[in-house]
C-alpha cells in the first residue's frame, strides 16, 4: 500500500509520452491534494492472450478520510507495436453524494492523440439549476477557451453516450501541441471538482437530495462502462480478453476490485 506514484509496467527508462504526461500531470495532483492511499490490485499488471510483455496497468485509490473522494481508478494500456497509448484516470464520489465524478482519458493512437475530460453530473441538469449552476458554471470559461486552441478537432461520439455526459464535456482530436496546450485546461476543471470536495455548494447538494443516489450512481456507472454505449470496451476486449475487461468495468462501475467485493 503506497500514497506515491509508481511507472506504468514498461515504462522504466523512458520518457513519458504526450499521452501519459497529461494523465500523471492529473492524477498526480489528485493523489497529493485528496491524500489518497494506493491499494495494489492483484491484477495490477495487464497482459494480452496475443503479446508475451505486459500491455499496462490498473492503479486502485480510496480517498483519505473526510477529503470527499470516494475512490480513484487509473488504467493505462502501452502497446508499442500497435501504436497505443491510452490512459484513463476516474475519481469518483461517494454512491451518496452529490459530487459529480471526474474523468480525464488521453490517448495516442493511428498517429495522432484525442482526449476526453468531464465532470459527470449525479443529477438531471435540466430540472435542478442550483445544481447546474454551483457545480458547472464555473467551468464555462475554461470550457471556451478549449475552442480557441489551435490543432483540436471535435471527436466523433454517438448522441447515446453524450447522454451520459456533461455539456461541459470536452472530447476533441488533437494534434501533440494542442494535447500540451490542454493541460491548463485539464487542471482548472480538477481544481474546480477539489474545490467541491472541499465545499459543496449547499443549494446544490440541496436539490440533489431529492433522488435516490445510490440507485441512480449504479445505473450512471454501468451506463458509463456499457459494451452497448461505448464501443472502446470491444477494442479493450480484443486486447485483453472479455474476463480481464470484465473486471476492469466492475472496478470501474463498483469502486473496488472483485476480489474486495468478493471478500
Amino acid at each position: 500500500m503506497t500514497s506515491s506514484t509508481e511507472p506504468s509496467p514498461g515504462a522504466a527508462g523512458s520518457d513519458p509520452t504526450p499521452a501519459a504526461r497529461l494523465s500523471a500531470t492529473i492524477l498526480d495532483s489528485l493523489i497529493t491534494s485528496a491524500e489518497l492511499v494506493e491499494h495494489r490490485c492483484p491484477w495490477a499488471e495487464l497482459t494480452s492472450p496475443g503479446a508475451p510483455d505486459p500491455v499496462g496497468s490498473v492503479r486502485w485509490f480510496r480517498g483519505g478520510a473526510g477529503r470527499g473522494v470516494d475512490s480513484v481508478v487509473a488504467i493505462s494500456l502501452v502497446v508499442p507495436a500497435f501504436g497505443l497509448d491510452s490512459h484513463m484516470v476516474f475519481a469518483f464520489g461517494a454512491p451518496d453524494s452529490p459530487l459529480p465524478h471526474f474523468t480525464l482519458d488521453s490517448v495516442q493512437a493511428g498517429g495522432g492523440y484525442a482526449f476526453h475530460l468531464d465532470l459527470i453530473p449525479r443529477v438531471d441538469l435540466a430540472v435542478n439549476p442550483a445544481y447546474a449552476d454551483g457545480v458547472f458554471t464555473p467551468l464555462t470559461g475554461a470550457f471556451a477557451r478549449a475552442s480557441e486552441i489551435p490543432g483540436l478537432a471535435p471527436a466523433a461520439i454517438s448522441p447515446r453516450q453524450r447522454s451520459v455526459m456533461s455539456p461541459w464535456m470536452l472530447v476533441h482530436r488533437a494534434d501533440e501541441a494542442a494535447l500540451g496546450a490542454i493541460t491548463p485546461i485539464a487542471e482548472h476543471y480538477l481544481e474546480h471538482w477539489l474545490a467541491l470536495t472541499r465545499s459543496f455548494p449547499a443549494d446544490a447538494a440541496g436539490e440533489a437530495k431529492g433522488g435516490d443516489g445510490p440507485a441512480r450512481d449504479r445505473k450512471l456507472r454501468e451506463a458509463l462502462f456499457s459494451r452497448e454505449i461505448d464501443p472502446v470496451w470491444s477494442q479493450v476486449d480484443r486486447l485483453l480478453g472479455t474476463a480481464t475487461t470484465d473486471r476492469l468495468r466492475q472496478l470501474l462501475i463498483t469502486g473496488v476490485p472483485d476480489e474486495a467485493v468478493e471478500a
